[in-house]
């Protein structure tokens, strides 16, 4: 109730122009730490006009993108009864996360060509321009199934509910292994497969407590961080030597 009443006080407290989003998030700030099992953010909010709804329908899509980095994609064959790397392929960016959440089919939604000038879908969010091989999409298609496996990629028909062509909310579950960073959170109103309006927002991610401090120490001190990791490790090691011979002598 209190979010769909905070939804109705932006409606009203922004300037009328033609249409455009007014958009709420359930939390804009997400904290990693030894206890954090993934998140689910509601995004919410409402289509402001100057006129009457037009009789063609509204479609409403939402995108959530990590951080994008360079990815390396490696092809195994089988040689010698063993699977081994037999090609590798340097993707140039990929989000590291990437939902994707419609109010209808992906194909009534939106045109390949508006797709393809505003970066929507999961396959368009990779930029795969200088990839040094004969058929890059079969390297783009293999990242895409290996990280929608993983829960990474989401692509969500159906998912956004839209409610007299004015109020929407969709929610959006962001699994444990989050890349720290700025979530570039995106909304489009698209008519006739055409966008019309696009709002953009940023959640962020970030470590917090232990987490946070091993991540700055082996970004700011590596040698530091793994002599420590390495000390811990032959601690470790010890430790459990040393309880194996005592629970042999009994």
């Amino acid at each position: 109730m209190m979010r769909l009443l905070l939804t109705f006080l932006l409606f009203f407290a922004l300037p009328l122009k033609a249409e455009e989003v007014v958009l709420g998030l359930s939390q804009d700030t997400i904290s990693i730490d030894a206890n954090f099992s993934g998140s689910e953010i509601l995004i919410y909010g409402a289509i402001k006009r100057e006129t009457e709804i037009p009789e063609e329908l509204l479609q409403v899509i939402i995108t959530v993108a990590g951080p994008s980095q360079p990815v390396t994609v490696r092809k195994k064959d089988r040689r010698f009864g063993i699977w081994v790397n037999t090609e590798a392929v340097e993707v140039d960016s990929a989000p590291s996360f990437y939902a994707v959440a419609t109010s209808h089919e992906w194909p009534l939604v939106i045109s390949d060509t508006e797709d393809l000038r505003h970066k929507i879908s999961v396959e368009r969010a990779i930029r795969a321009v200088g990839v040094a091989a004969d058929d890059p999409q079969r390297f783009t298609q293999a990242l895409t199934r290996i990280r929608t496996s993983e829960d990474k990629y989401q692509q969500r028909d159906f998912e956004v509910n839209l409610r007299q062509q004015t109020l929407f909310d969709t929610a959006i579950k962001l699994p444990a292994n989050l890349t720290e960073g700025a979530y570039k959170t995106r909304v489009f109103l698209t008519r006739n497969k055409e966008v019309i309006s696009v709002y953009e927002t940023e959640i962020e991610v970030r470590k917090v407590g232990l987490e946070r401090w091993l991540f700055t120490l082996s970004r700011q001190q590596p040698l530091l961080y793994g002599l420590m990791s390495l000390a811990i490790a032959i601690a470790a090691g010890w430790g459990a030597s040393a309880a194996f011979q005592i629970l042999r002598r009994r």
